[in-house]
């Protein structure tokens, strides 16, 4: 028989589950349209597109070094999507898009398999809308891909556990293989951690022993082998190369130990100052609106017995894996994105059961709360910001900000939930539509490289100097084959875009010169070295991934601008 609880949420999501999901993936599909913002995502692009130009499937590089940090996955997935749609920011998105895509439905399988529909619908729509995720969709790095393939694994190996393992036992594998491959080995942690915790839970002794498990491990292994052997051949075969300023540096060790492992202990070549609390509170606005409930659901889960075989997958993985992000001594906050469809899960179910009245009051006022000030923080940000158009963005938001409480009305619990979705669809609308296109016009290198577009011709290389800032984003948007040299060199460079002989230091007489990238101060270090410098345009310069109040605030912008300059030198 179906209680009122479970007949009003099965109601409410007969109604609104596909059109919120319809307005979640246009949302969150509206960052294919957007420039890739530096630094990370502009690294990751521009490796990406140099496998794709090159080829070269194996080796990683920046600026032609080889590049050892991140395995090869992520790069792969772009760079075959480079090749299908041109080299662009919507090809370098999409592949991400699609895993993240995987992630929403793998979330409904594993919820469906364990709870039910209307969690499972519940569960989806809470991962839609939750704001990393859709900040990582517009930010592309590895968290997307991580995300489908963990919660894919995840789900074909509970199916393999369930009945008999066959395709479900080789499609976990994959998915884990691949997730190893996007991040490297620790994700295994991850995926396997829950599992753990529910069988002791069951008391499922037989589960250890069984050999299924066995063959999951060595098909993961075998999965891994394309990203093993690629680093053994840039790497392990070649001790002479110079990585992280030493020789004798083995790939594979890295992706075994050092990249993983060597950030946890802080031993490896990449190091950080961990904070044990850091992931506690970047939680209360990574996981918005959801993240007080999602406290809520853990605590509750903590109180409970397991309750059906699987039960407690999600809480086993999202708890060890927090454990050990919060230990590490490197943390980044995006690093959380691979939890959210077990947080999802979790959050969904703990909202399906809720029962007690004075449990649906405090989700209510607290749900409702945020409702109210998502809206709120929006019309301030706009008025500090003056966008374009900024009045009419204020009486747009305020005019939408004001529907979910007509639409969603009464003492049900979704109508809480129903507000808070909207508000997140209209919080990230918000950042996808003008948020993002308005601060990236202060992202110098890729309004540069745009601009190259309109002139030399596109054979001709144009430079940046290695005495300057990197900007991955002018050597990935600039259409122009982008080299990065001393300035000691620009004298080979202009006497090869003369077809003169580059084995000399002195600057070649007369010519039109080359096209050089660089912050404007550097004319100056240029004319002592014999050069003429005439700046075609300046472009305004910010760290647009770390916005301060300052540059948020209109009044103050102009104080905390950097310009970079396109100039073309020539000898004098």
């Amino acid at each position: 028989m179906i209680s009122p609880h479970q007949s009003e949420w099965e109601t409410w999501l007969q109604k609104w589950f596909i059109p919120f999901l319809i307005a979640a993936v246009v949302v969150n599909a509206g960052g294919l349209l957007i420039p890739i913002l530096e630094p990370d995502g502009s690294l990751y692009a521009t490796i990406a597109k140099t496998i794709a130009q090159t080829g070269d499937f194996i080796h990683l590089r920046v600026e032609g070094k080889d590049w050892l940090d991140k395995p090869h996955f992520p790069f792969w997935m772009a760079a075959l999507s480079f090749r299908l749609f041109g080299i662009n920011a919507f090809a370098y998105k999409f592949p991400a898009l699609l895993f993240w895509a995987a992630g929403a439905w793998y979330t409904w399988r594993l919820a469906l398999s364990l709870y039910g529909k209307p969690v499972a619908q519940l569960a989806v729509l809470i991962y839609v809308s939750a704001a990393h995720l859709v900040i990582s969709n517009n930010d592309v790095r590895a968290e997307p891909y991580l995300t489908g393939l963990i919660i894919g694994s995840i789900y074909h190996f509970y199916r393999a556990s369930r009945s008999r393992p066959g395709l479900h036992l080789l499609a976990g594998a994959f998915c884990a293989g691949c997730a190893c491959m996007t991040k490297g080995p620790f994700v295994l942690i991850t995926i396997g951690a829950g599992f753990i915790l529910d069988w002791i839970s069951g008391k499922e002794w037989e589960q250890f022993r069984h050999p299924r498990w066995w063959i999951a491990i060595g098909l993961t292994g075998l999965f891994m082998l394309p990203e093993i052997t690629c680093l053994y051949l840039q790497f392990d075969l070649h001790p002479e190369k110079i990585v992280f300023g030493r020789t004798g540096v083995s790939g594979v060790r890295f992706f075994f130990w050092d990249s993983q492992f060597g950030r946890f202990f802080n031993t490896g070549p990449i190091k950080g100052s961990g904070d044990p609390f850091f992931y506690f509170h970047t939680l209360l606005w990574a996981f918005l609106p959801w993240s007080l409930l999602l406290y809520a659901a853990i605590v509750q889960k903590c109180r409970r017995r397991r309750a059906i075989p699987g039960d407690m997958i999600c809480l086993g993985a999202a708890l060890a894996s927090f454990v050990v992000f919060s230990l590490s001594r490197f943390q980044l906050p995006h690093y959380l994105n691979i939890l959210f469809s077990l947080f999802s899960i979790l959050t969904a179910e703990y909202l399906h059961s809720v029962r007690r009245r004075w449990t649906q009051k405090t989700i209510r006022v607290l749900q409702n709360s945020i409702a109210v000030l998502l809206p709120v923080l929006l019309l301030v940000l706009c008025w500090f910001f003056h966008f374009g158009g900024w009045v009419l963005i204020m009486i747009v938001i305020a005019g939408l900000a004001v529907l979910p409480f007509l639409l969603f009305r009464g003492p049900l619990m979704s109508v809480p939930i129903g507000r808070s979705f909207w508000m997140a669809l209209l919080v990230f609308s918000f950042v996808n539509f003008i948020l993002y296109p308005a601060i990236l016009e202060y992202q110098a290198g890729t309004v540069a490289g745009g601009y190259t577009r309109n002139l030399s011709p596109i054979a001709q290389p144009v430079y940046l100097l290695e005495e300057a800032p990197v900007s991955y984003s002018f050597e990935f948007d600039c259409p122009h084959p982008v080299e990065r040299v001393p300035m000691d060199s620009l004298a080979a460079a202009l006497r090869r875009g003369q077809g003169l002989a580059a084995d000399t230091q002195e600057p070649a007489a007369g010519g039109q010169g080359v096209l050089v990238f660089a912050p404007p101060a550097f004319s100056d270090s240029l004319a002592l070295r014999g050069y003429r410098t005439t700046a075609l345009r300046s472009f305004p310069n910010f760290h647009i991934s770390q916005l301060t109040g300052k540059f948020i605030d209109y009044h103050t912008r102009a104080s905390v601008l950097t310009p970079w300059a396109l100039m073309r030198v020539a000898a004098r």
